[in-house]
């Protein structure tokens, strides 16, 4: 897909001011100077920037309520969708506070670097998530190309505490996953058709309680 119409179909999907779509453009810009050497996304989708990473991850936004205070990505790494969602919130005057959760040192280093460019109060935690000292309790996780849904539902069960939503982006296999995972798994979620693809998914759990 040519960037322009790329571009031009993330601004009229998100709606947002031409500042924030220049902090995008710089965003895009670092990324691809980074993932030479981080491998940060696949190689198959650095020309589709602005749809397969920089969309998918904005359609979270509408989801998250006035009274959503706080954010946490996990396993954060080019920072989606976390840093997406910071720059919408930043751009809607959400007040937003999101957490960013990245066990690679590395990637760590880009994230930090990348919030310094762009201006962004946002706070990165290089840790391994599964062994948090403390149970996590935002208002809301989301979690992206992060792990298999079994193993995000065992942390979500026995690592959170607290938390409102949890949005997982879930790709061709998700629909088997859940019917799997409901076999152990009592989940109340809303399921919603990615606006990327047709073969994926967003759920937004609600609940969560084992069988």
């Amino acid at each position: 897909m040519d960037r322009k119409i790329q571009i031009d179909t993330f601004t009229r999907y998100s709606l947002v001011s031409r500042e924030t779509i220049t902090s995008l453009k710089k965003y895009e810009d670092i990324l691809i100077k980074a993932n030479k050497t981080l491998n940060l996304v696949g190689s198959s989708t650095i020309q589709e920037i602005w749809h397969r990473h920089f969309l998918d991850s904005a359609q979270v936004i509408d989801f998250i309520g006035k009274n959503d205070k706080t954010l946490m990505d996990l396993g954060s790494g080019a920072g989606f969708p976390g840093l997406i969602l910071a720059i919408l919130s930043k751009d809607r005057k959400i007040p937003l506070k999101i957490k960013l959760i990245e066990k690679s040192p590395k990637k760590t280093r880009f994230l930090e670097n990348l919030i310094d460019q762009l201006d962004l109060d946002v706070e990165v935690i290089n840790q391994n998530v599964f062994k948090h000292s403390k149970k996590l309790s935002e208002d809301i996780f989301v979690a992206r190309a992060f792990k298999p849904l079994k193993i995000i539902l065992k942390l979500i069960h026995n690592n959170t505490v607290n938390w409102k939503k949890f949005f997982i982006f879930l790709g061709k296999t998700g629909k088997n996953e859940l019917l799997q995972a409901s076999k152990i798994w009592n989940i109340e979620y809303k399921q919603r058709m990615s606006v990327t693809s047709t073969d994926s998914i967003v759920i937004e759990i609600n609940r969560l309680k084992k069988k």
